[in-house]
This record gives structure tokens, C-alpha cells and sequence, in this order.
């Protein structure tokens, strides 16, 4: 090519044109005004639950000893009827801390407390509530005001000084966990437990409970004298500046949770039978009755009796760390199942015999159960 020669132009370049991005279209979700259901807490297994019972044996005695000296037979009986969902019958002389120890246990458990003082001219109503006139814009209607036995733990203090009728509006409660008011029945809160005292040294113008009326309760169980060392720890704690507050262990909820997993242990055959046998052994004029219940008793336990002797004896097992229920179990609790279901006579009472003995007797007597393999073992031999 000569240097004259032009270069061709190059061809036109069409124009860019900008275009602009759709639109976005913003997508709005509605928000549900309906009201979230709350989460439910997790349920505890029975292994949890029995972990934990276990895991605060110590801290139990711990939180108590802070207000209460001594009494740990005392102590593990209250705690093995609360438990296994009975009632406990308290017998002892006044200043005793009676008082101070179911306040105290309530406390540990996180438990509404109630003292109803028992006396001659208390009512039914008194306890269980009465209905009153309330006036509304409407109108007039009927209110039921609840007593002081819608708690979880009520301590009934000198319930043998009150009339009969009185008595039975408790124990009514204490069997059915409810009250009746003007033909409407009113649930009582659980867990609900009774604790009920009787002073044993003034007697004049009380009420005993019927024997059918004893019967509800669980265990019997007497409170003594301190030994000097304890009563010496006693006042000088109580002299002193005051103690640390008990703290709660646990809840309601958990109390419920005890009473499903004591129910659930095992217990052999031969252990309930043995049960059995020590129940019945005790009433007069029966088979196989020894002679000295003909001789000493007028009123033996009944069935009610085996089977509170079976269900502390599970509670026992799971306080102290056990899976299953033992004979050492049974007889470690027969003095407070049986001494207030055997009646003894005008004969045993003039020999010095009392219910203590006649039950001492009945250990002695009634033979335990025989392990299986030590029974293959004889029956070869």
C-alpha cells in the first residue's frame, strides 16, 4: 500500500443502550397472630428422678440440722410417709419441736403449711371451709371460702381434742383428698399429707380416735426426750444468735414424682408374704395366732397394715440408695405401722405388757422368708 493510499474507516459502532433491572417484587409472608404454645418442660425419667432423690440424702439431713437436733429415726419416718403418700399419726409430750420439724420439712419440699390447733369447740366448717352470701352486680350468690386444709402439708396438733365429728371431717379428707360443701365437692392440692399429734400425758376430756379411724394413718410415730448431749446442743443453738434459713430442695411436682417411682419397686413375693404374715400373726383367736396374741391382744392389724408395711419398705429402699425392698425394710418398720392397730388387754396391761413387746414377740416369732437357694440347697440335703 502507498503512503497516499487512505485507510478505510471502520465500520460505525452501534450504540450501548442502558437498560434499567426489572423491578424487584418485595414478597411479604404474613405474620401469624395466633398465640405460640408455651414449650413443655422435659419430663424426668424414673432414673432421673431416682438420681436425684438419692443424690439429696445429704442435703436433706443438712437443710434439717440446721433447726433440728437428734431425731433422725423420727426424721426418716416422716420423710418415708411423704414418700410413699400416706399419713403419719405423731405421738409425743408438748415442746417437742413437732411443730417445728413438719414446718421445717414442707420448707425443704417447697410445701403450702398449715397448723389447724384441735379443740373442743372447733367445727367441721372451721377446717374445711364454709360458703358464704356474696353480693354481685348480678345479684347475690353463694362463695365458698376454703378452709385451712387446702394446703399440702397440714399439721392437725392435739387431734384427740376435738369431737368425733370434727375427726371425721378430717379423716374424710385425708381418704378421699377432697371436701364436700353444700353437696359440691372441692379437690384438695397435692401432694397432701396429715400429720396428727396427740398429747399423751393429758388425757382428761379428750376424744381417742376409733380404731377404724386409726387405721388411715401410715405410721405412729413417738417422739422421746433428747439425750443430754443433744438437748446441751439444742439450747445452746437456740440461745444463740439465730441459724441460717432453710433452703428448698424441691418442689410439689417432685413429691408426685416419688410417690410413682416408690410404687414401682420390686419387691419379692417372699418379702410381701412375710409382710402379710406379721399382720396377721397379730390378731387374736385366728390359725396360726400365737399364743401370746390369745393371751395379750384384744384388736390385731389388718390388711391395711401389710400393705403399708410393703409400701415403706419400697420408700425405705429408694432413701437409703436400694432398688428393691428387703425383710430388713419390713422389720425396721413394724414398731410405727402396727403399734396403733394392736389393742392390748386389761391382762397384758397387768402383766406390764405393752404394744412395744407384743410387737418385739411378733419379730421374734414370725419367721422370715427363706432365700430360694439356700432352700434348694436343704430340700437336696
Amino acid at each position: 500500500m502507498s503512503e497516499t493510499e487512505s485507510v478505510p474507516p471502520l465500520p460505525p459502532v452501534p450504540p450501548v443502550l442502558s437498560t434499567a433491572p426489572p423491578p424487584i417484587t418485595p414478597v411479604i409472608t404474613p405474620v401469624s397472630t395466633a398465640p405460640v404454645a408455651p414449650v413443655a418442660p422435659a419430663v424426668p425419667t424414673d432414673r432421673e428422678v431416682y438420681e436425684n432423690l438419692v443424690s439429696s440424702r445429704a442435703r436433706i439431713r443438712t437443710e434439717l440440722g440446721k433447726v433440728i437436733v437428734g431425731q433422725h429415726e423420727v426424721v426418716e419416718q416422716l420423710l418415708l410417709a411423704l414418700f410413699a403418700g400416706g399419713h403419719c399419726l405423731i405421738t409425743g409430750a408438748p415442746g417437742l419441736a413437732k411443730t417445728l420439724l413438719v414446718k421445717s420439712i414442707a420448707q425443704i419440699f417447697h410445701l403450702k403449711f398449715q397448723r389447724i390447733q384441735f379443740t373442743p369447740d372447733l367445727m367441721p366448717a372451721d377446717i374445711t371451709g364454709t360458703e358464704i352470701l356474696e353480693a354481685t352486680g348480678d345479684g347475690r350468690r353463694m362463695l365458698f371460702v376454703p378452709g385451712p386444709i387446702f394446703a399440702n402439708m397440714i399439721l392437725a396438733d392435739e387431734i384427740n381434742r376435738t369431737p368425733p365429728k370434727t375427726q371425721a371431717a378430717l379423716l374424710e379428707a385425708m381418704q378421699e383428698h377432697q371436701v364436700t360443701a353444700a353437696g359440691v365437692r372441692h379437690a384438695l392440692p397435692e401432694p397432701f399429707f396429715v400429720l396428727a399429734t396427740q398429747n399423751p400425758i393429758e388425757m382428761e376430756g379428750t376424744y381417742p380416735l376409733p380404731e377404724a379411724q386409726l387405721d388411715r394413718f401410715m405410721f405412729n410415730v413417738v417422739i422421746d426426750y433428747l439425750p443430754e448431749d443433744d438437748e446441751v446442743a439444742v439450747v445452746s443453738q437456740t440461745t444463740a444468735r439465730r441459724g441460717e434459713p432453710i433452703q428448698p430442695l424441691f418442689t410439689g411436682e417432685d413429691v408426685l414424682r416419688f410417690h410413682d417411682l416408690v410404687r414401682k419397686v420390686p419387691m419379692a413375693e417372699d418379702v410381701v408374704r412375710y409382710a402379710v404374715r406379721l399382720a396377721a400373726m397379730s390378731r387374736p383367736r385366728q390359725k396360726t395366732t400365737p399364743d401370746f396374741v390369745n393371751e395379750w391382744v384384744n384388736w390385731g392389724a389388718g390388711l391395711r397394715a401389710a400393705q403399708f408395711l410393703v409400701l415403706g419398705s419400697k420408700a425405705r429402699a429408694l432413701l437409703q440408695g436400694r432398688t428393691h425392698g428387703t425383710v430388713q425394710d419390713v422389720k425396721a418398720l413394724a414398731h410405727p405401722v402396727l403399734r396403733h392397730r394392736i389393742l392390748v388387754n386389761y391382762r397384758a396391761e397387768a402383766e406390764g405388757v405393752n404394744v412395744e413387746k407384743v410387737i418385739d414377740r411378733l419379730l421374734a416369732t414370725v419367721p422370715p422368708p427363706v432365700p430360694a437357694e439356700a432352700a434348694n440347697t436343704k430340700g437336696k440335703a
